[in-house]
């Protein structure tokens, strides 16, 4: 089963992408990496998931927007369970810029067998697809009280907030069920001198934290899993707190 993280850029900007696999009952690192068209990820994806192949793919972008205006309910959820961390979401509706991309990407995936699992069946093979938000996951997953402030901010404030997301990344994921095996530290991670370096790293990880979310959704469903809102409404998956 291979698990794949979307960190998607709303607009036209680069995205984060993570494929884990679980091999003898570790999840195992498989590519990291940065596209910027969508026609880009797809082919991506389609490298690392063959045709009728199982997977599950977890995308940072609200894929299901029903309401024309205001908010999503899986939006003011967010707000209501994680405004105290700081970690409520952006609110979604068709008349916002990105909501088309952000639309048509979830129907592509739709298009190749990717469907929506806002439930699931714990361990069943398949291709699912589903809705995440990394802030409110940074802090369930790692016990935080607030989310790690690495998205705004002097670059060397955000550098330090990041470089405390990857040494979580190592030192606690692997601890986790199910776990991250990471053979050794990323390669790529060197403090950045400039935003668009910090913003690279940026989208890697945070893909990394979408994938995870995958492979702790599909492996325990809601028995350590938070949905805020559903298919109709859309949703978004958030591990709870250990």
């Amino acid at each position: 089963m291979k698990f794949i993280g979307i960190d998607l850029g709303w607009k036209s900007q680069p995205s984060g992408l993570c494929c884990l696999q679980l091999i003898d009952g570790q999840l195992q690192l498989i590519d990291l990496a940065r596209q910027d068209a969508i026609a880009h990820i797809l082919n991506w994806i389609d490298t690392w998931v063959k045709p009728e192949k199982p997977a599950i793919i977890a995308v940072d972008a609200p894929t299901l927007i029903p309401n024309a205006i205001g908010s999503r309910l899986p939006d003011k959820l967010s707000h209501k369970y994680f405004g105290k961390y700081h970690a409520g979401c952006y609110p979604a509706n068709q008349n916002l810029a990105f909501a088309e991309r952000t639309i048509n990407f979830g129907l592509e995936l739709e298009a190749r067998g990717f469907a929506h699992a806002p439930s699931i069946e714990p361990k069943k093979l398949g291709r699912y697809q589903i809705e995440v938000f990394p802030h409110p996951a940074i802090v369930h997953l790692f016990g935080l009280e607030r989310i790690l402030k690495y998205k705004k901010g002097r670059i060397n404030e955000r550098c330090l907030e990041l470089t405390k997301l990857y040494q979580y990344i190592l030192e606690i994921l692997p601890t986790l069920e199910p776990s991250l095996k990471i053979n050794q530290p990323f390669d790529f991670f060197l403090l950045p001198s400039t935003g668009a370096a910090l913003k690279a790293i940026e989208d890697k990880l945070d893909s990394l934290i979408c994938a995870y979310v995958a492979a702790h959704w599909w492996y325990w469903g809601e028995q350590r899993n938070l949905v805020l809102g559903d298919r109709t409404t859309g949703y978004i998956v958030i591990p709870k707190r250990k």
